[in-house]
């Protein structure tokens, strides 16, 4: 998936990431941006960069052994960019150590991505399986990826276990979902994703 322009224009509370006229407008201005008018694949594009900034500190927080910030809508505040996507979240409030990092975070995620479901069409199923990836990947930046499974594990729910694969001498996240970035006009799939043959994404992966 290609970054879009970071430039931040606004920061807003987190609790409107629940309102889905402001989600579908959000939406509909990543899908600007990138040039789609199929709604899902807006849709799905936005999530993974929502999805990767509410996992980041938290997933980083597991692998460095340091207390989590509780992930409630009301804890929150996010910078929106230009193109609709959220640039990265601000948790205002408490820090555990514990699992109620894990609740948190499930009840904000599922709120979400019901919302993100019903106004673009994306199945919830692969909306949870971007979650998974994100956090997968967060970890892998951090170094531990077993913080990404224990985090997955005290999320629950419907998200699935982050998976890792080894190419070489490197680990990647062996991935469950697609961002759908290849419906985009001019676009091609990622070098990672799951519909490309096996064989083709490891001679890809080992050249990246």
């Amino acid at each position: 998936m290609v970054a879009q322009s970071p430039d931040v224009v606004s920061t807003v509370a987190g609790r409107l990431l629940a309102d889905p006229v402001w989600v579908s407008a959000r939406i509909a201005e990543m899908s600007r941006s990138w040039g789609t008018e199929t709604p899902r694949v807006g849709g799905t594009l936005w999530w993974c960069m929502v999805a990767s900034a509410l996992v980041d500190q938290i997933t980083t927080a597991y692998a460095s052994g340091r207390p989590a910030p509780i992930a409630t809508l009301d804890g929150l505040e996010c910078e929106v960019r230009p193109d609709g996507g959220v640039e990265r979240v601000h948790f205002r409030g408490e820090q555990s150590p514990d699992a109620a990092v894990g609740t948190a975070l499930r009840e904000t995620l599922t709120t979400v991505i019901l919302q993100v479901a019903a106004v673009s069409g994306a199945g919830i199923p692969a909306l949870w399986a971007i979650v998974a990836d994100a956090i997968g990947n967060r970890a892998l930046d951090a170094g531990a990826p077993e913080a990404g499974t224990k985090l997955a594990a005290e999320i629950g729910a419907k998200l699935p276990a982050p998976r890792f694969i080894t190419v070489g001498t490197r680990t990647f996240v062996k991935r469950i979902s697609c961002c759908l970035v290849y419906e985009v006009p001019g676009c091609e799939m990622c070098t990672s994703c799951p519909k490309r043959p096996s064989a083709e994404r490891t001679a890809l992966l080992a050249q990246t």
